[in-house]
């Protein structure tokens, strides 16, 4: 099994107050190989040519779990809607398929061809807060719920990690177990 797990905006792979890198080591020693990529433009290139970049960079098979955390959340769904394979899960946490209050967010579709989506990945969930500071929260969650199915999570625990905010978010239980 592989894991890509895809940061969110203005995010660094190994910046320890978030959890990429504790989730990365949890999954390496459960046997799946990880990658953690730094994409310092996601969300300030538009998806249109981000996207391709990204699809050139990762191999998506049969075996590859996507994680992504707020702005890597629409980036999968992206992906889902590219890839000509089934993945078995995707994590999409603190993830938007809306703009968010006062902000213009390029890693946006215009629309979603939700079918699409939901005929590549098996199983997918999506864990927003209801106390998410940037809006990336729970009603976001719902949108894709509605659209894709799968698992909801709602929790209070803010953006799940933000260096702006002053949240550090170092582990994350939950996403281990559900992977694992």
């Amino acid at each position: 099994m592989k894991a890509i797990i895809f940061h969110g905006t203005g995010c660094k792979p190994d910046d320890p107050i978030y959890w990429y890198a504790w989730l990365g080591q949890q999954l390496k020693a459960a046997g799946y190989e990880v990658e953690v990529p730094y994409y310092p433009d996601i969300n300030h290139e538009p998806i249109d040519t981000f996207l391709p970049k990204v699809l050139k960079n990762h191999h998506f098979d049969e075996e590859t779990v996507l994680v992504g955390h707020s702005a890597g959340g629409p980036l999968i769904l992206s992906i889902l809607e590219n890839i000509d394979v089934v993945i078995p899960q995707a994590i999409l946490v603190a993830g938007l398929i809306k703009d968010l209050p006062n902000d213009d967010n390029p890693i946006l579709q215009p629309s979603y061809k939700w079918e699409k989506i939901k005929s590549h990945v098996k199983d997918i969930y999506f864990i927003n807060s209801t106390n998410d500071p940037w809006g990336c929260d729970d009603k976001q969650g719902r949108l894709m719920f509605d659209q894709l199915g799968g698992t909801q999570i709602i929790r209070q625990d803010g953006h799940f990690g933000s260096s702006s905010k002053n949240q550090p978010y170092k582990e994350f239980p939950l996403l281990a177990q559900l992977i694992v």
